[in-house]
């Protein structure tokens, strides 16, 4: 897979795709299991009216409910894994949409069951859910009740399902955009006198390259042609936060940011003090950065320097295979059953691990009750840092298979804030070992200086983007249409605000601001700050600590859906409503810049 060329998805090994047969075995079982939706529905709503009768009727109707729902995930996690893993498939993007469509359906039919029982009357309702029959459901229904002065009445309930399909359009014409269309058209890269194909994956490679001349032709490159989409690209944004702000209104919520974080019921206090905890050490920030400019001995520091590596005088070259015994022993503290695990996962049918033409960039977990907990890597051999992303992603997904196997399907699924933790944590214990097994003290530098930019990354950065979401729909709430040139605007100041003086940017680098997948989940990105940040809380905790404090971690891992995430996160041993935290990976931060100035 070191071949200049990317391959087309026919052309991929089998041992590199992963195996979705462990949700169907073939598209055919798919499109039966898709049949079947209908008679699964219709089972539900022949309850309709009814959930009020008794307590065997309202235990008869979440059965129907539960079955139903497991299909329709499986239905739609295998059709769109598919899709993922190549955008250019015709017939995978459509079974993709078929799949929205039948969910779209689904939820239209059955927007009757929540507020039905919301109108229930709640002494009776927590009688029955009390008792053991129930216990599978009890924390869907207590979860429920607690959102219930946002549940809308049945016929607004289904209006809103009605439009989820077409509430996904920008998310989705964005990615086929900037996934297909564009990535076609970004030109190459001539290294050596061969040609590289410049791609949204290969963006990121062509940024590590010591070559500056290399770096700020694939900068420029890149970024203009974002520019040159830049009306289409801000009106898809505009759409996705205008989508945000309707909905959130139309369910009664003061703001946009209250709505995503109250169904976790994570207070919006954990968010701005995220921002201001990092606006009072952007200070180490900058000198981080002048540190980098010093090292880089360049005149001016560049947007296109800031991923370089530090310590140019390390090659590193990891096998896929080799990344596997990295997190094997990396995450040893864990012990052998989470290890072996995870390895055999990645080695037998979890991972797709290698970039292919038409293949989402990046990488991300994704399970469902059934079926393995899959992972889409884009896996360089040349580039280290991949190999945190595979521990990181292996977080996630020991993570969905732990909540899976200790909850029931009603309430397995853990949240977003929750998740961050478990995949940094492991991040963080891949650092720890390889920086304790350096073969140098170049090695050890070059570690260093590794971790400080996946750090600043994912927490100084992270909180800089979120920022922006927070700018972006605060701007909307008070009827401020987001045109390019605004949206521009915000970001160039969040980008002085966070590079500091000794950045020099383009004309166009604050085209960044309309290249972000995650900007199209609203209020996603925070949670990566406050995961690194309670991560690396519970790494040291785990990691200093005795069979408790690993106890404890694992007590967090199985808790799935079954608590709220600021609860779970207690329970391991971290709490994030206060600052403390936030301040403590600051604190991590400034102690690996301090050692590096040291060093270099």
């Amino acid at each position: 897979m070191s071949k200049k060329t990317i391959p087309h998805r026919k052309d991929v090994p089998q041992k590199d795709k992963w195996d979705l047969s462990s949700i169907f075995n073939n598209d055919d079982e798919w499109e039966n299991a898709l049949k079947q939706l209908d008679s699964l529905t219709n089972e539900v709503l022949s309850f309709k009216g009814k959930l009020s009768e008794n307590k065997d009727t309202f235990l008869n109707a979440l059965k129907a409910l539960e079955k139903a729902n497991l299909k329709m995930e499986c239905v739609y996690h295998y059709a769109s894994l598919q899709h993922e893993a190549d955008e250019d498939d015709t017939k995978a993007a459509e079974r993709e949409g078929r799949a929205i469509m039948a969910y779209t359906t689904m939820q239209a039919q059955l927007s009757f069951f929540e507020p039905e029982i919301q109108a229930l009357d709640e002494t009776i309702l927590r009688e029955w859910i009390s008792q053991p029959d129930f216990m599978d459901y009890r924390i869907y229904i207590e979860k429920l009740l607690y959102l219930k002065p946002y549940i809308l009445s049945e016929k607004e309930e289904r209006i809103l399902s009605l439009q989820s399909q077409a509430s996904q359009t920008a998310e989705t014409a964005f990615s086929v955009l900037t996934n297909v269309d564009m990535n076609k058209t970004f030109g190459s890269i001539s290294i050596q006198g061969v040609e590289n194909q410049l791609t949204e994956t290969t963006w990121g490679v062509f940024m590590h390259n010591k070559d500056r001349k290399v770096r700020e032709e694939a900068y420029k490159k890149f970024y203009a042609k974002f520019e040159e989409h830049q009306n289409v690209i801000a009106a898809l944004y505009a759409g996705s936060v205008n989508q945000d702000v309707f909905i959130t209104r139309a369910r009664g919520y003061k703001t946009s940011l209250e709505h995503a974080l109250y169904s976790n019921k994570v207070p919006v206090t954990v968010y701005h003090n995220l921002i201001d905890c990092i606006h009072k050490n952007l200070d180490i920030l900058h000198d981080y950065y002048a540190l980098r400019k010093k090292v880089l001995k360049l005149d001016e520091l560049k947007h296109y320097d800031v991923y370089v590596p530090l310590v140019h005088s390390i090659d590193s070259h990891t096998t896929y295979e080799q990344a596997v015994e990295i997190c094997r022993n990396a995450l040893s503290p864990l012990g052998k059953d989470y290890t072996d695990r995870l390895c055999d996962g990645l080695l037998n049918g979890w991972a797709d691990r290698y970039e292919n033409i038409g293949k989402r960039s990046g990488a991300f977990s994704s399970g469902c009750y059934i079926g393995n907990p899959y992972i889409l890597l884009n896996y360089n051999e040349d580039n280290i840092r991949d190999v945190f992303t595979m521990a990181h992603e292996g977080g996630h997904s020991m993570h969905s298979w732990y909540s899976v196997h200790n909850n029931p399907f009603m309430s397995y699924d853990y949240t977003i804030f929750e998740a961050e933790v478990a995949s940094t944590f492991n991040e963080e214990l891949v650092f720890e070992y390889l920086l304790k097994n350096a073969s140098s003290d170049d090695m050890k530098k070059y570690l260093l200086a590794m971790r400080a930019d996946d750090i600043l990354a994912t927490l100084f950065r992270q909180t800089m983007f979120a920022e922006f979401e927070l700018k972006t729909h605060e701007a909307v709430e008070n009827g401020n249409p987001l045109t390019p040139e605004f949206l521009r605007k915000i970001y160039r100041e969040l980008l002085e605000l966070y590079f500091g003086p000794e950045m020099h940017f383009e004309t166009n680098s604050d085209m960044e601001g309309l290249r972000i997948p995650h900007f199209y989940s609203a209020f996603y990105v925070y949670k990566y700050a406050t995961g690194i940040s309670a991560a690396l809380a519970l790494a040291k905790r785990v990691t200093n600590g005795g069979e408790k404090e690993k106890n404890d971690y694992f007590e967090f891992l199985k808790s799935g859906g079954s608590r709220y995430p600021i609860e779970s996160l207690k329970i391991a041993g971290v709490d994030m409503e206060k600052v403390e935290p936030v301040q403590a990976a600051c604190d991590t931060f400034r102690t690996i810049v301090k050692q590096l100035k040291n060093l270099l």
